[in-house]
């Protein structure tokens, strides 16, 4: 991928990831054990919601369709991820080729951003759900709806460009390790030199928050559109029963946001390299380990499907 963007190797093949070096040498099994699990979780979680969606033709829905997108996202960015910070807790070698730490940022950032464009469409699904429920079939159309899911793909994968290309056009002159478990881009920000440095994270900086919010403030207006629509149904029956379709997808949303601003928006120099690191844990691998439990808890109309298709196999007896 380095070569096909025409990046700048500068003087370095390699970064080393100094990531959980830094911890005693004897809690990095029970990370390693500890991370494996939620990893496994969350690809079984996901696939089990996909393959519950696929079976059950009474969930070919388009809120159903965006949720298989979105468990798809979150595969792919944790794949992205983790595997490689498995293999670091395990090893004393920690170095990441050129190219690698090119694709591990695009990958990440392009599933990332994708998982939040993603959310901002079953936010609109929502709302045109509660809102509009006459004009629901127009406006969430086949086509419609593959044209937001198509849509949220390519914004992700311009923005994944966009990152890669703008951090690793810069020139590197060392030391080559990354303050961090994975190619991120304050850290590689810290190696570059350059007049240019300032304007390529400001750049950046715009690009991410910019569309970051713009998410939220659209998932935001979408809620307080339904919020004002629930309010104004006469039974409280009513109001519980409209507002548990898509109590899931908010408390995803609220966990979303709220471990990347505590990421993004912390007091700069104010926390150790540890707690740093661990704190990234929140984003890369609790927040998508919570998702498919979320979705499979709180959506009773998935959680009755999944019953049927799965248990009803194993035990049929009980159900």
């Amino acid at each position: 991928m380095a070569t096909t963007l025409g990046l700048n190797h500068s003087s370095m093949s390699e970064f080393i990831l100094v990531g959980f070096s830094t911890f005693p040498p004897h809690l990095l099994p029970v990370f390693f054990l500890l991370f494996l699990l939620m990893y496994l979780f969350t690809l079984l979680g996901n696939l089990l919601i996909m393959a519950t969606v696929w079976s059950e033709r009474g969930l070919h829905t388009p809120m159903y369709l965006f949720l298989c997108a979105l468990s798809i996202s979150e595969i792919l960015y944790t794949l992205a991820i983790t595997p490689r910070l498995l293999v670091d807790l395990l090893f004393t070698h920690r170095t990441i080729a050129f190219a690698a730490c090119v694709s591990q940022m695009f990958f990440s950032f392009t599933f990332g951003f994708t998982h939040s464009f993603l959310l901002t469409v079953m936010g609109y699904d929502r709302y045109v759900a509660i809102c509009h429920p006459l004009r629901y079939n127009v406006l969430m159309s086949p086509r419609g709806c593959a044209c937001l899911v198509a849509s949220s793909w390519a914004g992700g994968s311009v923005i994944g460009l966009v990152v890669a290309t703008a951090i690793f056009h810069l020139t590197f002159c060392g030391p080559n390790e990354i303050q961090h478990f994975l190619c991120h881009v304050p850290p590689l920000l810290k190696l570059a030199c350059g007049t240019d440095v300032p304007v390529v994270a400001l750049g950046v900086g715009l690009v991410c928050i910019t569309n970051l919010l713009g998410c939220f403030l659209l998932i935001l207006l979408s809620y307080t559109l339904i919020v004002v629509a629930i309010l104004k149904i006469p039974s409280a029956e009513g109001r519980h029963k409209t507002f548990s379709t898509c109590a899931s997808h908010l408390i995803v949303v609220i966990v979303h946001y709220g471990f990347a601003s505590i990421i993004y928006l912390k007091p700069k120099g104010l926390h150790s390299h540890e707690s740093n690191t661990l704190m990234a844990i929140t984003y890369t691998i609790l927040t998508p380990f919570l998702s498919p439990i979320i979705f499979s808890l709180r959506n009773k109309e998935l959680k009755t499907a999944m019953k049927k298709t799965f248990l009803s196999k194993l035990y049929p007896s009980s159900i």
